[in-house]
């Protein structure tokens, strides 16, 4: 008795026989390789590029602002408004800030004009209030009225107040030329010690 045999099969291309890739198929191939290639090395390499320039801005920003000396005619960053607990109120007029540091205190001193509702909210926000604004004191020192070029000349209208608080939080001397009213102007010097 024969036992009967299948014909054969033909290989699948699985087992070896692989076509050949025409010129076409090829060229694409290495066209989509080249892309990736290049977006893979390209974007972090801009990504680069574009940190370096924002941080070399960065620095000489920093620099600029250290090495500048009295008052600049601008808000202070709402990190320094935070760390030092100097919350301007907004729509003031006539900001102008500056800031020492050293190795045992820094220093923020700011001045702005605000209306006479906002300075209640300040002096709330900073935990005061009008009451405890003492009038004809100026509790700005000497000092620091020199290092910012403050005056306080006798014919107007101060009163002050200083904030002590527990370390690290800043204390504050804050002085207010309430001349007018309406538009008090008040100076502050916010001081820490690490």
């Amino acid at each position: 008795m024969t036992v009967p045999t299948l014909p054969a099969q033909p290989a699948s291309p699985e087992q070896g026989t692989k076509l050949p890739e025409d010129r076409r198929h090829m060229i694409g191939r290495r066209w989509l390789t080249a892309i990736i290639i290049v977006l893979l090395v390209g974007i972090p390499a801009g990504y680069l590029v574009i940190s370096a320039g924002q941080s070399r801005d960065s620095g000489r920003d920093k620099e600029r602002e250290s090495s500048a000396t009295g008052l600049r005619d601008n808000w202070p960053s709402q990190m320094k408004r935070r760390i030092f607990e100097v919350p301007i109120p907004p729509g003031s007029t006539d900001v102008a800030y500056y800031e020492t540091s050293n190795w045992r205190t820094s220093r923020l001193y700011v001045q702005f004009t605000t209306t006479a509702g906002r300075l209640d909210t300040f002096l709330h926000e900073v935990g005061s209030s009008r009451s405890r604004l003492v009038p004809g004191e100026v509790t700005v020192g000497e000092r620091d009225a020199d290092i910012v070029g403050w005056d306080f000349p006798a014919d107007h209208d101060w009163s002050g107040t200083t904030i002590s608080r527990d370390k690290p939080r800043p204390s504050e001397d804050i002085t207010v030329d309430l001349t007018d009213p309406a538009a008090p102007r008040v100076y502050v010097v916010s001081t820490t010690t690490p």
